[in-house]
């Protein structure tokens, strides 16, 4: 038969947004992380105003871009970096997809790719769109990836193993020197999607770059760090071999990040001072909504990072409590199945809505 993708897993969500619609104000999406806060001003002025339009952008990304996104790297996470060893990429969902068929003919000898057993859908899905094994790894009690659980079959036919940290849904803060020593040990490139390094409540911010760039990558992106999701502009940077390589293979593709929208991530990449904004607007969301589902007899844990929460339900009914808060509070959640059967008791709340949105479902569910 070939392929045949599966559903997607927020159409999955059309009943419960259709039930809470009927509220008056209507529904008050948190079922995805799509941000709803402004971009800094001096990105929307580049990307208007950068004359960048009419020429081809450099596939690897402009020297002003690779130097911005470096310096970033310097600044705010504390580890040096060539720009060299830095590229761009449409956004990171693309890359996500598509690296593994790009490491599958760097290295046709191996066929598998890891990933944690709850998270983001687009590392299996990137495995399967390439005609690759995609193999969950189990993950402990607080949802960080358990590197004890890799079978040593799975690892010998590994091409990569993906982590996300902070993690996407659960917040999880994965302990990123042991899983560098692990890809290196077994001689598995190590991916480290990095989106949400900006939003880390408990610690300092952390990067997989600081172990070292040997044998792995670390993946960024504009979209939940500078509200810039539509612009769709990121890097990955690391290991140069790797790097040259990967860049290499997408300039032959034809894969560019927009001149315009490359002057727009130079512009952002260079400003904190939104981002520290944007910190304190999570920060204040993700507070405010767990007192909300605790008034429902909810417990919802602050995240180790990220703008999530990850409450698991009553019962384990997941769809249950996504279904009593659109109805009753017209408010439309994730079921953690989307992100995988280990997650399938709890949901995920997406905390992008404003301040008046949420106070709106607590009204609504009697808390507020």
């Amino acid at each position: 038969m070939g392929f045949r993708p599966p559903p997607y897993p927020y159409d999955r969500l059309v009943k419960l947004r259709a039930l809470a619609e009927t509220h008056p104000g209507g529904v008050v999406d948190l079922s995805v992380g799509t941000p709803t806060d402004p971009p800094p001003p001096a990105a929307v002025e580049a990307l208007a105003r950068s004359g960048a339009e009419r020429g081809y952008p450099p596939s690897v990304g402009t020297p002003a871009y690779r130097e911005a996104a470096a310096g970033w790297l310097a600044r705010r996470l504390g580890v040096t970096i060539d720009p060299e060893a830095v590229a761009a990429c449409i956004g990171t969902k693309e890359l996500v997809a598509g690296l593994p068929g790009w490491l599958a003919l760097r290295d046709p000898s191996r066929d598998t790719v890891l990933y944690p057993a709850v998270s983001y859908p687009t590392y299996e899905m990137g495995a399967r769109l390439a005609g690759l094994r995609a193999v969950a790894v189990p993950v402990d009690e607080a949802f960080r990836i358990d590197l004890d659980a890799i079978a040593p079959a799975d690892a010998d036919r590994a091409l990569c193993l993906w982590v996300n940290s902070p993690g996407n849904p659960a917040g999880n803060l994965d302990d990123l020197a042991a899983v560098a020593a692990w890809g290196r040990e077994h001689g598995v490139t190590v991916c480290s999607d990095e989106c949400y390094v900006e939003f880390t409540w408990d610690g300092p911010a952390r990067t997989i770059l600081t172990e070292g760039t040997e044998g792995v990558l670390a993946v960024h992106s504009l979209s939940k760090r500078s509200n810039l999701a539509g612009v769709r502009a990121g890097f990955y940077a690391g290991d140069r071999e790797l790097v040259s390589y990967v860049s290499e293979v997408r300039k032959h593709a034809g894969f560019m990040v927009p001149g315009p929208v490359q002057a727009a991530a130079v512009a952002a990449w260079g400003d904190d001072a939104h981002v520290d904004a944007q910190r304190q607007r999570y920060r204040q969301r993700l507070e405010r909504f767990r007192g909300t589902l605790a008034a429902l007899g909810v417990d919802a844990p602050l995240p180790g990072g990220g703008f999530y929460l990850w409450p698991r339900a009553p019962g384990g009914d997941a769809w249950g409590l996504a279904r009593r808060l659109a109805a009753e509070g017209g408010a439309l959640v994730s079921p953690g199945e989307f992100y995988g059967e280990q997650g399938a008791a709890h949901v995920r709340v997406a905390l992008v809505q404003p301040e008046d949105r949420l106070a709106l479902v607590a009204a609504r569910l009697g808390v507020g």
